[in-house]
């Protein structure tokens, strides 16, 4: 199994109470704790809204995080679970990654998804199409990414999406392209959409429902004629690890309290309920990870929600979890 992690970025109320001239600097230093440790990757959320309620707290932009990372990171790729199709036209999006790859040397990961966050499509003037229409929008998204990364020049005529002769230079340092990370698990369009074109995929539920969305991925891809053994599988954990029961319990008092600050209390409540199944010492995690393995999990992307305040968690994963699924 492989590990990549998130930074914080304030998306899940993880700057909290950091002043914003301060937040940059918290990014980087995490990230560079993410890189000495030995993780495979490090991750953004694309999303501009905070979580699990639109606050006034920071939510930090994907790319341009991607950006700088690629600036200040040497060796660990860097990807997004997961760009929203809807939020940059895909001809500018494959712009902006080819350039981000060129700045990183070659490390970035492409994550994709049809996006779901409707509070932020409003906001910020996006039309919330149908999930039929947003995978729609998904399929010709990554047929004209691939097509700008690997041609001189693209015309396109799709539903949602038409080009005229658009060149992309440069084009990424990876060949023939970037990885493409497409993230969700639906059923019988996502999955479609990803076994035609995904290197990676990235879905959630327990270790039976990722068994089962693999099966069906797996069917996919017979259907479109593709290796469903060359596709990695993912997903991703929100993790406390710490040496004690103790220390673990005091953990999530502080991501409660944390909450409390700036949501309601039943939201503070809700959001902390999402940390405990993954909350647990070294050995403990190790034991609720093997189920994941035996189900063909392939990669894993961790989520710390006290980074910005602590990498004691992210660093003893590295060195007491990680090489039990080495």
């Amino acid at each position: 199994m492989r590990f990549g992690v998130f930074v914080p970025q304030g998306w899940r109320m993880d700057l909290v109470g950091i002043p914003a001239e301060r937040q940059w600097d918290t990014i980087r230093v995490v990230a560079g704790a993410i890189e000495a440790s030995g993780y495979e990757s490090l991750w953004v959320y694309d999303h501009f809204h905070t979580t699990p309620l639109p606050s006034r707290e920071a939510t930090h932009e994907a790319w341009t995080l991607m950006a700088a990372l690629a600036a200040t990171t040497r060796t660990v790729r860097l990807g997004q679970m997961c760009t929203c199709v809807a939020y940059r036209p895909p001809a500018y999006l494959a712009k902006v990654a080819a350039t981000v790859d060129v700045i990183s040397g070659g490390r970035v990961e492409m994550g994709i998804g049809a996006g779901w966050y409707e509070h932020e499509y409003a906001g910020y003037g996006y039309e919330f199409l149908s999930p039929a229409g947003r995978i729609a929008q998904l399929r010709e998204a990554i047929e004209i990414m691939k097509r700008l990364w690997t041609e001189d020049e693209v015309h396109y005529e799709g539903r949602h999406y038409r080009l005229a002769g658009a060149i992309c230079r440069p084009r990424p340092l990876q060949t023939p392209h970037m990885p493409i990370w497409v993230a969700g698990g639906g059923e019988q369009l996502t999955l479609r959409v990803a076994a035609r074109h995904a290197s990676y995929t990235n879905f959630g539920g327990p270790p039976e429902d990722f068994a089962r969305r693999s099966r069906i991925l797996a069917e996919h891809c017979r259907e479109v004629g593709t290796d469903f053994e060359a596709i990695v599988r993912s997903t991703n954990f929100f993790v406390i690890c710490r040496e004690t029961e103790a220390e673990v319990a005091d953990a999530l008092r502080a991501i409660q309290e944390r909450y409390r600050q700036v949501v309601p209390e039943d939201q503070a409540e809700r959001a902390t309920a999402g940390y405990r199944s993954m909350a647990g010492t070294p050995e403990q995690l190790v034991e609720r990870l093997r189920p994941w393995a035996e189900v063909g999990l392939g990669y894993a992307i961790v989520y710390f929600p006290a980074a910005a305040y602590d990498t004691a968690d992210l660093e003893s994963f590295a060195r007491r979890v990680m090489p039990e699924f080495a």
